[in-house]
């Protein structure tokens, strides 16, 4: 599992099509166009995956980097079930501060790991992107 890092990468994925939603998180995915240019995006026909956490909806540094981190080790975790294509997952709601006080708490961590199984599992049953149609005569 490769993971994505250019904001050119980013913003290719989060022009595709969003494949899977829970309450607090989206699943963007794109196919791979390795060879659409001579410089493509995906150097590699492999699983991509990145990350995106909102200032908006976690304050606090420690809460996006502890979902950060649930996100990249859940979906590791289940990465077979993934197609080759490039992911994104967005957190697109915060999680109640009320509720969990802490950032490193287990029952965030439990909520989060959770909700982000429910996603992968919705994306996989998602069908898998289909290749743009090259433009070559």
């Amino acid at each position: 599992m490769q993971r994505l890092k250019s904001r050119a990468q980013f913003q290719a994925v989060l022009a595709g099509a969003t494949v899977a939603r829970t309450a607090h998180f989206a699943l963007h995915r794109c196919a791979l166009d390795l060879a659409s240019s001579a410089q493509p995006l995906f150097a590699s026909d492999d699983v991509w995956l990145g990350a995106m956490v909102p200032k908006r909806w976690a304050r606090r540094a420690v809460t996006r980097n502890a979902i950060k981190r649930q996100i990249y080790s859940v979906s590791a975790a289940s990465g077979a079930a993934l197609p080759r294509a490039a992911h994104v997952v967005r957190l697109r709601a915060g999680f109640d501060r009320k509720e969990f006080v802490s950032a490193s708490s287990d029952k965030l961590k439990a909520a989060v790991r959770a909700e982000l199984q429910q996603l992968l599992a919705r994306a996989a049953r998602a069908p898998a992107p289909a290749a743009a149609p090259s433009s070559s005569p």
